[in-house]
């Protein structure tokens, strides 16, 4: 099951059905199964919060995921900063849309055991962003 909450921000406009749909496919494209995911959209202050109460940073970033999940079964919690969605967009000459669809993706490929930290992995992240998108414009 996947829910979609806001906290101190308005809930995106995205189509829950058809967002949960393409969450399992993008799964199942990994071998894996949607469990239980949790979506909690914020502001930039609220993630800011997260980041230094659970992680110990003093920084801003567009999502944290928090992941609980067991063998091939997604479960996990993901903290997304709509302001920084919006901030990126335009940063990265993207849609708002196109924009939150990535960073939703990003965060179940992280569940998925995709990194993007080390050297090569921001590369392998993005290509699998790239191929789950491409999934959206079918």
């Amino acid at each position: 099951m996947i829910t979609y909450n806001a906290e101190d921000v308005k809930l995106p406009k995205i189509r829950k059905r058809d967002t949960t749909s393409w969450i399992k496919a993008v799964a199942a494209m990994h071998d894996r199964k949607v469990g239980e995911i949790g979506y909690m959209f914020v502001s930039d202050e609220k993630i800011l919060e997260v980041n230094n109460q659970y992680l110990g940073h003093d920084y801003y970033t567009d999502i944290i995921t928090f992941d609980y999940c067991e063998g091939d079964i997604l479960n996990g919690d993901i903290v997304i900063s709509l302001d920084t969605v919006r901030t990126n967009a335009e940063k990265f000459g993207k849609t708002y849309e196109d924009e939150l669809n990535r960073v939703i993706i990003h965060g179940v490929l992280h569940l998925c055991g995709i990194n993007d930290k080390g050297p090569g992995e921001r590369e392998i992240m993005e290509d699998n962003e790239n191929k789950a998108l491409a999934l959206l414009e079918k």
